[in-house]
């Protein structure tokens, strides 16, 4: 899954895709690069972010959606908490909605989710982006994790989502300590795998890297931390991995693929 964000302020790319030639001929990239799903985002959801009213946003996302889908049949994720904009989008050719709130921010969003029938992803985050870096406390952040998805999962499926149609995120740096969180649930995926359900893993670029090594200090020089996530995360059975740097993560991942087949 390819980040592609159409936003001023996104932590990693913002304001560079914000011109929608330039959006376009990003995603073009992304697709030739290797992506199987382009993640299009019209809201930054970096810590201390500001909302964006749903106008702005859909006025963002759609040109980018119908213009991929214009020229290719890749596969189209919304990133938004809005049930609106995930209407528009779907309208315009998604077939998933990426909500980093698990369908939590609007009263509908469950019923929309199921009306729409799309895929769904459903993320852990606790708080909100504005703040949810602020003191992010666990007792034991795995199976906090775990069960939060799970409950989630449980509301989706009585609301009428379909069972194959949902995904789960961890939810890595989201309300998460840069280390005593988002380390151990790295090493736990396996616990949400388990779950039984196919689950995304967005890591890449993400600030942990930068202090678990000082060469990361900015987003752009996380590129071997965020393929190491990527790996463990295919080592732990997920089912894709949500990137910013698609052609070296699928490399990476190739390798590392044709590595286990030796086995």
């Amino acid at each position: 899954m390819a980040v592609t964000n159409v936003t001023p302020d996104s932590f990693s790319d913002g304001g560079r895709y914000l011109d929608a030639g330039a959006a376009l001929a990003h995603a073009r990239r992304l697709i030739a690069d290797g992506a199987d799903i382009l993640d299009v985002g019209g809201e930054s959801t970096r810590p201390g972010a500001e909302p964006v009213d749903a106008a702005e946003e859909i006025g963002r996302v759609v040109p980018l959606i119908r213009g991929v889908r214009a020229e290719s049949a890749i596969a189209i994720s919304i990133d938004t908490m809005k049930p609106a904009v995930a209407r528009a989008a779907v309208e315009a050719g998604a077939a998933m909605w990426n909500d980093v709130t698990a369908l939590r921010h609007d009263p509908s969003s469950l019923a929309v989710a199921a009306e729409l029938g799309c895929d769904v992803v459903l993320m852990h985050m606790q708080g909100e982006p504005r703040t949810m870096q602020a003191e992010p406390r666990y007792d034991d952040v795995v199976e906090e994790v775990a069960g939060f998805l799970s409950g989630r999962a449980e509301a989706a499926m009585a609301a009428g989502v379909a069972r194959e149609r949902i995904w789960l995120d961890p939810g890595i740096g989201f309300g998460k300590h840069m280390t005593r969180h988002n380390l151990p649930l790295l090493a736990g995926l396996e616990r949400i795998v388990g779950l039984g359900f196919p689950v995304l893993l967005g890591a890449s670029r993400k600030s942990f890297i930068g202090a678990v090594d000082e060469g990361g200090r900015t987003p752009d020089q996380r590129l071997g931390g965020s393929i190491a996530a990527a790996l463990a995360g295919a080592a732990a059975g997920v089912a894709a991995v949500r990137v910013h740097d698609v052609r070296e993560t699928v490399q990476a991942l190739r390798v590392w693929a044709a590595i286990e087949a030796a086995r």
